[in-house]
C-alpha cells in the first residue's frame, strides 16, 4: 500500500473512533450533571445564591457575587432544558439550551421583565421548587467552540429575554454586605463572561460514587 493509502486510511479510522467515541473526545469539556462554581472574569466574584429575598422587584430568591471561593452556596448543578435532553456525563455544546439549579435551595437561575435593584438593568432571581421552575430558567451557553471548555470564558443568554448574566460592580448594604448585584444586561460585553471554577465534573462513563473533583 502506498504512503497516501496508508495515511488516508489512517485518517479514517480516526475519523470513525471519534463517531463511536463521541462523548469522550471533549475531556476538558464541562458536562450535564457537573456541579460547579462559575467566576464572572471581569469582576472575580462567583454567581451565588442563598435564601434571602429581594426587597422590591418579584420578591423572589436573590442572585449575587461574592468574592470567596469556598462558600458552599455558590455550587450550581448543570441540567438541560428537560431531562432528557441533557443526560448525565454528556458535554455541553456551544449554543445549547441549559438550566442552573442552585445546589443548596433547589432554585433554578431565572431572570424575568422586573428591574434590578441597584443598577436598573433585568433582575436576576433563583425561582423554582427542587429544581422544577419553568420556561424563563432557559439559558443559552455562548462559546465559540464545539463544547463548554472548563477553560473558557462564556456567556449565557437568556432564552425568555434575550439578556445576558451580567455583573457590573454594584455592592449590596445589609443584610448581604459587599455581595454584588447579578443581573441581565442586553448588550454582550465584558461584564457578562462566566468560567468554570470548583466543582465535581461528571465523566460520561464514571460510576455515580466517583468523581472529577477539581
Amino acid at each position: 500500500m502506498s504512503g497516501g493509502c496508508c495515511l488516508f486510511a489512517l485518517l479514517l479510522l480516526a475519523l470513525l473512533c471519534g463517531l463511536c467515541h463521541g462523548r469522550e473526545s471533549a475531556p476538558g469539556a464541562v458536562t450535564c450533571g457537573s456541579v460547579l462554581k462559575l467566576l464572572n472574569t471581569r469582576h472575580s466574584v462567583r454567581l451565588h445564591s442563598h435564601e434571602v429575598k429581594y426587597g422590591s422587584g418579584s420578591g423572589q430568591q436573590s442572585v449575587t457575587g461574592v468574592e470567596a471561593s469556598d462558600d458552599a452556596n455558590s455550587y450550581w448543578r448543570i441540567r438541560g432544558k428537560s431531562d432528557s435532553s441533557c443526560q448525565r456525563g454528556t458535554p455541553v455544546k456551544c449554543g445549547q439550551a441549559i438550566r442552573l439549579t442552585h445546589v443548596n435551595t433547589g432554585k433554578n437561575l431565572h431572570t424575568h421583565h422586573f428591574p434590578s435593584p441597584l443598577s436598573n438593568n433585568q433582575e436576576v432571581s433563583a425561582f423554582g421548587d427542587d429544581g422544577e421552575g419553568d420556561d424563563l430558567d432557559i439559558w443559552i451557553v455562548q462559546c465559540s467552540g464545539t463544547y463548554w471548555e472548563r477553560e473558557d470564558a462564556v456567556r449565557f443568554k437568556h432564552v425568555g429575554t434575550e439578556v445576558f448574566l451580567s455583573i457590573t460592580g454594584e455592592q449590596y448594604g445589609h443584610p448581604i454586605r459587599g455581595q454584588r448585584e447579578v443581573h441581565g444586561m442586553p448588550t454582550a460585553n465584558h461584564h457578562n463572561y462566566w468560567k468554570a471554577m470548583e466543582g465535581v465534573f461528571i465523566k460520561p462513563s464514571m460510576d455515580p460514587a466517583k468523581h472529577d473533583e477539581l
